[in-house]
This record gives C-alpha cells, structure tokens and sequence, in this order.
C-alpha cells in the first residue's frame, strides 16, 4: 500500500478530486481538481507546485565518487564545475540504456543522483574497489518541482542566500526558504522557466507553507501528474517505460533501447576513458541506430473525419496517453506512437514516436493508429522536430 510523501498532509488537504497514483511506492496526486486545465496552465502562464519526493535520490562522496560516476554515465563528470547539474542517461554492458536522470555536483568530491528507478544496486556494483560511499537518501531528501514563467520571481521574493535572477539553467545553488537550508537547482521536467528544491524530509510542509503563502500574488496553484505528462510531451522529454524500457525490465531485445534510439545520443561522450557500454556505443554511433525519437503532428481533419464515419463530433483527449499504438507507411509498421496528447498551447494533437530510421526524417508523412466506437482507422501524421515546445524564457538569465 503505498504511504504519504513529506508532504502529503498539505497535497491531500488540495486534493478535491481525491485522484491519487502510485509512484515509487508513494501516494502522488494524478489531478487537484476535476480537470487539470488550472494546473496545466499555471505550469505554462504562471508558477506550478509539484512534489516530486518519490524520485530516488543518491549522495555519492568520496576520493572516487567522480571516478564511479564517470564509469557509470555516458556523460564526462569530470568536466562538471561545482554547482553544476547535468541531464544523463546510463547503460548496461550492451549499451542498452538502465535509466536516465540528472547528476548534481555540490561540492569537490560529492554529488546528488536522481532517478526515477532504483540504482542503488547497480552504483554499488560499479563501485568495486573504489574509495567511495553511496547514500540512498531518498527517504531523508523531499523534492519539490516548481515551474512556470512567474517561478523566478517567486524564488527571488521568499529564498534567501542566493542568486536567483541570475542562477543559470543547469546549476545549483543553497539557500534558505522559511529557515530551511534547501539547494535550488535551475532543472524540471515541463520544458518551461522552472526550479527543482531540495529540502531535508522533515522539513518540506514549512518550505511548502512558504512557498504557496509567496505565491498568492504570483498565482501559484498545486500542480499533479496529469499536467506534468501534457508539459513533458510538448517538451520533448521521455518517460521511462513509457517511451523506452529499462534494460533491466526488458523481456525481449527490442524492449532495450541505446541513447541513440531515444533522442539521447549528443549525451554520449565517447571520447572519455571507459564507462559501462561504451564499445557497444561506438559499434552504434558508427553504423547508426535502426530507430529513433521524433515528434508527430497529428491531423485533426482526419481524426474530425474518423469521428464523423460514426456519426460523433470529434474529441481532443483530456488527458496524455501512455498507450503505445502503431505507425504506419502505407501497409507497413514502422514504429509506434508512445506518448500521445492534445496541447492546449500548441492547439495540436502530437506525440512522441519511436519509427525505423529510414521513416524518421523530419518532413516525413505517416498515419497513426486511432480507434473510434472500437472501430480501428488510420490518421494522417508529419514528422516534425523536437521539442515542440521551447520558449526563450526556459533558459534565459537574468529571469527577473
């Protein structure tokens, strides 16, 4: 049964629709309301509040702690800077990829792993003979995701102890919320202006408290998984088992995914010194992979037109979808759409596609499976560049 985050007092107080999911053994709020269109759009016109607590989170420290790093992540941790943060997938022997998630260096010799499935196991593992210590303090770290065009100015007004207007994309900084020591990283998972806080467990609800009685006047709203799907597909971003599966839970080889097949592959540094999957990776970088990421644009003058062959008006989903259907060229699959949702931004119905890489140019036309009154029928697609979704304010400093 799953139990509360660190917050979960003050979540289930705003939960009025009472729509829970489970995540990582945690209650998390699927929706506050009926309809997440207030949440939605609090992430993409104002400032969201996400917990994000169930991610597993793990402090590595030690001589070795860049060394293991390096052995386990495609990217180069030893160019990171102190403060930094980066965005990295990691692989089995095969190149396959395990999982994906961001790497915080706090300090010389410590960082802060994330992740959205265990790694523990697998850190330990690579860490065979090193002078190094993994934490799991997942359960002594909340995390909370706070996103959207007004988020800057509502971190400047209420932390304390630290640059905010000119924090960068990709860094970290400490300061102080409501007397809390917190780290405030310039990350999230919308595509938009956004921060990600770092909080001792036992102390989120104040920092929580803080920043919802900050925000009234920057019209702050309690923001649940629903939104947060419709904000990551138009961002571009993928969810593991989702829009790729882990190497460890794959049952068949084409349930493992490379970086390159998922939009990943600028994340592999092939130049340093050995990590976990690095002669597979450049046996793929050289002959290409067989598939790839991209984004669709779907038409609605076809899903109009599918509607009304069963005499119905034609209905934009109100929620993503994580339901994988086929694609097709002509007769043929070529791949499959992964995450599927309606933007309301974008006023597009578009999704996250894996196709064959002779089918993934940009430009590219191919139909979509849809199923109307359980009648299968095929839509009209364009292949189309990702993200869909990026506004100049994501990465632009100073934010105030």
């Amino acid at each position: 049964m799953p139990i509360g985050t660190a917050v979960h007092d003050r979540t289930s107080r705003l939960c009025e629709s009472l729509n829970y999911r489970e995540w990582s053994g945690y209650y998390c709020v699927s929706v506050y309301e009926m309809h997440h269109e207030h949440e939605y759009n609090a992430i993409r016109e104002a400032a969201a509040l996400i917990d994000i607590s169930p991610l597993f989170k793990y402090l590595i420290t030690g001589r070795d702690s860049a060394r293991l790093l390096d052995r386990v992540v495609t990217r180069d941790v030893k160019k990171m800077a102190v403060g930094q943060v980066i965005y990295t997938p990691w692989c089995d022997e095969a190149g396959k990829v395990v999982d994906d998630g961001t790497v915080s260096r706090l300090a010389d010799g410590t960082f802060r792993m994330t992740a959205a499935d265990p790694s523990l196991r697998w850190l330990r593992q690579n860490a065979f003979g090193m002078d190094v210590n993994i934490e799991d303090v997942s359960e002594k770290t909340a995390a909370l995701a706070l996103q959207g065009p007004t988020s800057g100015r509502l971190l400047h007004k209420i932390a304390a102890g630290a640059d905010i207007p000119n924090l960068r994309y990709f860094r970290v900084a400490r300061a102080t919320i409501a007397g809390v020591p917190v780290e405030i990283s310039r990350t999230g998972y919308t595509g938009d202006l956004g921060y990600e806080i770092w909080i001792p467990w036992g102390e989120a609800g104040k920092v929580w408290d803080a920043l919802m009685e900050g925000g009234r006047q920057f019209d702050i709203h309690a923001c649940g998984m629903q939104a947060l799907d419709i904000a990551r597909i138009e961002a571009g971003l993928i969810l593991i088992e989702v829009d790729y599966h882990s190497a460890k839970k794959s049952l068949i080889a084409s349930q493992t995914y490379t970086p390159y097949e998922i939009g990943l592959g600028k994340l592999v540094d092939l130049k340093k010194e050995q990590f976990v999957g690095r002669e597979a990776l450049a046996e793929e970088q050289r002959r290409g992979p067989r598939r790839q990421l991209v984004g669709l644009e779907i038409d609605w003058t076809d899903v109009e037109k599918v509607y009304d062959a069963v005499g119905l008006p034609p209905t934009a989903p109100s929620t993503a979808s994580r339901v994988a259907v086929p694609v097709y060229r002509g007769r043929a699959q070529i791949g499959k759409a992964t995450s599927t949702t309606w933007s309301p931004t974008l006023k597009k119905l578009i999704a996250l596609a894996s196709l064959s890489t002779e089918e993934a140019a940009v430009g590219n036309r191919v139909q979509v499976e849809t199923t109307v009154e359980s009648v299968r029928d095929k839509v009209g697609a364009n292949v189309v560049p990702l993200p869909f979704f990026n506004p100049p304010r994501k990465t632009a400093t100073p934010v105030i």
